[in-house]
């Protein structure tokens, strides 16, 4: 068994920026059932930078993937946001780096003059609640995709 490679399917790796809630959302979609460990989340308070490493189901392959009998992948993805005035986690346990966390879903609420919260809702209910004095978030790529270790496409129950 070999890892799959991005001339396998003629990708590109994504590099995407949101600046308001229709790019939050798509962010959204792309990552949702992203895992990663606590130890790869950074607050670097002085520049204003909250930062994730995250293994993400390629949602945008899934198709693909199923058409051709192939299967799924994941990749590993740099999830960054700047001008973060603040960082609120809630039912996360920081000091066991073994910690592997899901990510169900992001939202942003606006405020006032162009402030806001960006909040990464986690499986097990967790969270990542982040003040920023404006949004600016990036999403890329950082790895070649690889085969998902489950096999399988991430389900919820209804």
């Amino acid at each position: 068994m070999t890892d799959a490679r991005f001339e396998d399917g003629d990708d590109q790796p994504l590099r995407l920026i949101a600046q308001d809630a229709e790019g939050v959302q798509i962010f959204a979609t792309l990552l949702q059932d992203a895992v990663f460990p606590t130890t790869e989340m950074a607050y670097a308070a002085r520049r204003r930078r909250f930062a994730l490493m995250l293994n993400r189901f390629r949602w945008e392959d899934r198709a693909a993937a199923e058409r051709s009998g192939r299967k799924f992948e994941r990749v590993q993805s740099l999830l960054v946001f700047e001008d973060v005035l603040a960082v609120r986690t809630t039912g996360i346990d920081r000091a066991d780096p073994k910690t592997i966390l899901s990510l169900l879903e992001i939202a942003y609420a606006a405020g006032e003059d162009g402030t806001g919260t960006v909040t990464l809702i986690l499986a097990g209910d967790g969270a990542i609640a982040l003040t920023v004095e404006t949004l600016d978030a990036t999403l890329r790529d950082v790895t070649r995709p690889y085969l998902a270790p489950s096999g399988k496409a991430p389900t919820h129950p209804h």
